[in-house]
């Protein structure tokens, strides 16, 4: 008879193989074996032929889920990260200071006005002037 912890263990492995789906193995050429991991768990089998991975992969997500349920495993193999590693304080580009901008067709002539250094300074003081009347 099955032990509480065996059918535990039972209905956790249900729920993971549900979630993988079809195991469909892989061949690598650089280890010359078939393969076989899901994203949704840290676990990967490989084997001298596909036969073999099917059958003995459920084997090694046993083990994972009774070691976890035990709570036998590193904290890294449960920790979710983001990224890469995080982000470092002062990173990227500096928030708040990007003003709005839209896009706009001007004729050439006027563009290559504009795009002149200190063009925008004086447009803006133009505007304010206009604004003030």
């Amino acid at each position: 008879m099955a032990s509480k912890e065996e059918k535990e263990i039972d209905l956790h492995l249900e729920a993971a193989l549900e979630e993988i789906g079809e195991i469909k193995p892989w061949y690598s050429k650089k280890f010359n074996a078939w393969i076989f991991s899901h994203s949704l768990y840290p676990v990967e089998y490989a084997g001298d032929t596909k036969e073999e991975v099917i059958q003995n992969y459920p084997l090694y997500m046993r083990e994972f889920i009774k070691h976890r349920l035990q709570g036998r495993l590193a904290s890294i193999m449960e920790q979710k990260t983001k990224g890469h590693g995080g982000t470092r304080e002062g990173a990227g580009r500096p928030t708040g200071i990007k003003e709005e901008k839209t896009r706009v067709y001007l004729p050439q002539d006027i563009a290559h006005w504009i795009k002149q250094p200190g063009t925008i300074t004086h447009i803006r003081q133009l505007i304010s002037a206009y604004r003030s009347l």
